[in-house]
């Protein structure tokens, strides 16, 4: 668990109504590795004390972004500056930045107590104080004098935050930092670290391919694919308003619908009209492809005539923890299969048997479209 912030830890926020100074700003970054295109052109400002996360399948370029941030590699073209200053060359030791990385990368010779003095300056004694504070942040105190094999992953993991706080750097790099621990103590040390973040106020960029700790840690999520930046936007507006096909696919679960739009607001799937707000402005006659969210299909536990209402059979129940996944066929939405997610409460109410004919509705507010002209 963590501690209250040492007294010298600076925590500084904007005054009240005054808009948070920018931190990073890495302009047109440019990778090739061979014929490879690790980064095509990336565009990022991060402001004072934000949590960003980049998130991306293997291979997207965020971890080539964040060594090329880090100066463990160099970009072909462009400029990063931290602070207005320009640090595109320097090498790492100037760039005032702690770095996390997946593997730890504690030395195994070193007690717990060197391995976080191990960037320390100064007088014995003011550095041991550093060590006892942040042992003492990070809930560990009592452990200076053990090794990094006596400890469990997640006591190594936070040994090398405190080492990568030690300095009080003005930025934090995490590279997949959670990815190695189990899902118990990978669940806990998210909610310590973003804890830990917002107590220090250091500006954090994470490097993550998990879209759920991507949603839960960060202030904003910058989606990457094949080394360009689909999206960036809140936890809240990458979910619920992808700007593309990729990051719908990527982010979270989704039902996809093909049709045709028939007029303003409506398309057609299979024998039916169905009404979409997304598609008021698509003239009539384009290809399109429409997608919903598994949570947001409604179901009803009996059938009452209304708008997008179908009557799907139930194929399957899947039990995902602290949910259902319902599996239904449409027959009059030309034959598609949609998933519906239930939570326990709701899947008792409604009593549902295998096999069974269950009413279906497609709220239309929840139904966004991409025209298949510009679909990946």
């Amino acid at each position: 668990m963590l501690r209250d912030l040492p007294e010298h830890q600076n925590t500084e926020r904007p005054p009240h109504g005054a808009a948070p100074s920018l931190h990073v700003q890495l302009n047109d970054i440019h990778k090739q590795f061979g014929r490879f295109t690790a980064l095509a052109g990336i565009h990022l400002d991060i402001r004072q004390g934000e949590f960003v996360s980049l998130l991306g399948p293997s291979g997207c370029g965020k971890t080539t972004l964040l060594r090329i941030l880090a100066g463990l590699e160099h970009a072909d073209r462009g400029q990063i500056m931290l602070h207005q200053r320009d640090i595109t060359r320097l090498p790492p030791a100037e760039r005032d930045y702690g770095i996390v990385f997946q593997s730890y990368a504690l030395f195994p010779n070193l007690t717990v107590a060197a391995n976080i003095a191990y960037g320390l300056k100064g007088r014995r004694e003011d550095r041991q104080r550093r060590v006892d504070e942040l042992l003492d942040l990070i809930g560990l105190a009592g452990i200076a004098s053990k090794y990094p094999a006596q400890l469990s992953g997640g006591q190594q993991q936070r040994v090398a935050l405190a080492r990568a706080l030690a300095t009080s750097p003005s930025l934090l790099l995490l590279d997949e930092p959670l990815s190695a621990l189990d899902a118990q103590v990978r669940e806990h040390l998210r909610h310590e670290i973003k804890q830990l973040q917002r107590k220090l106020g250091v500006t954090t960029i994470m490097v993550t391919h998990d879209q759920e700790e991507a949603l839960t840690m960060a202030d904003r999520v910058v989606v990457m694919n094949h080394g360009v930046i689909e999206q960036i936007g809140s936890p809240e507006t990458i979910y619920r308003k992808p700007a593309t096909r990729f990051v719908a696919d990527f982010v979270g679960q989704c039902n996809w619908l093909s049709g045709t739009v028939l007029s303003p607001g409506y398309f057609r799937l299979g024998n039916a009209a169905i009404a979409a707000h997304s598609l008021a402005h698509h003239p009539t006659g384009r290809q399109v492809e429409v997608f919903l969210r598994p949570e947001d299909v409604i179901l009803h536990p009996r059938w009452e005539a209304g708008p997008n209402m179908a009557l799907g059979e139930l194929k399957q129940l899947e039990l995902l923890g602290s949910q259902y996944r319902m599996t239904l066929q449409v027959a009059d939405w030309g034959g598609i299969t949609l998933q519906a997610d239930l939570n326990h409460h709701q899947l008792a109410s409604l009593n549902f048997r295998d096999g069974q004919r269950i009413p279906v509705q497609l709220p239309a507010n929840c139904l966004q479209c991409f025209s298949t002209e510009h679909s990946e």
